[in-house]
């Protein structure tokens, strides 16, 4: 892939996504939708959230093509609009996970354990 086109395609993928998922609590929305189509009031007791303040973070990840929503005559349902986002943030967590493994590695090399 050539340099420019690798920018161009970073740049866009930090601006629609990356920033989508810039804030823990749309990334907890995500995985709540993971099972299907949820109302606004459905995730926010599940958050222990405002409405508003769900509504707000839906609208991003909407605007970023994270999700989408159906009006159900009264009711509005929101959903992902592609799993694989699930399997990225999985993918992230795999990774995280062994970060912090050979963190932990590294300071029981560092620090002497107490012996009992």
């Amino acid at each position: 892939m050539e340099d420019r086109s690798l920018r161009n395609e970073v740049n866009l993928l930090h601006a629609q996504v990356c920033r989508g998922l810039a804030d823990p609590k749309r990334i907890l929305l995500l995985y709540y939708l993971a099972d299907g189509p949820r109302r606004v009031t459905d995730l926010a007791e599940a958050l222990d959230l405002p409405q508003p303040t769900v509504s707000h973070h839906l609208r991003i990840l909407r605007e970023r093509g994270l999700v989408q929503s159906e009006r159900r005559g009264t009711e509005v349902y929101y959903a992902l609009t592609d799993r694989r986002v699930i399997e990225a943030l999985d993918l992230l967590r795999a990774v995280l996970a062994d970060l912090l493994a050979r963190q932990a590695d590294l300071v029981d090399q560092v620090v002497p354990q107490k012996s009992e």
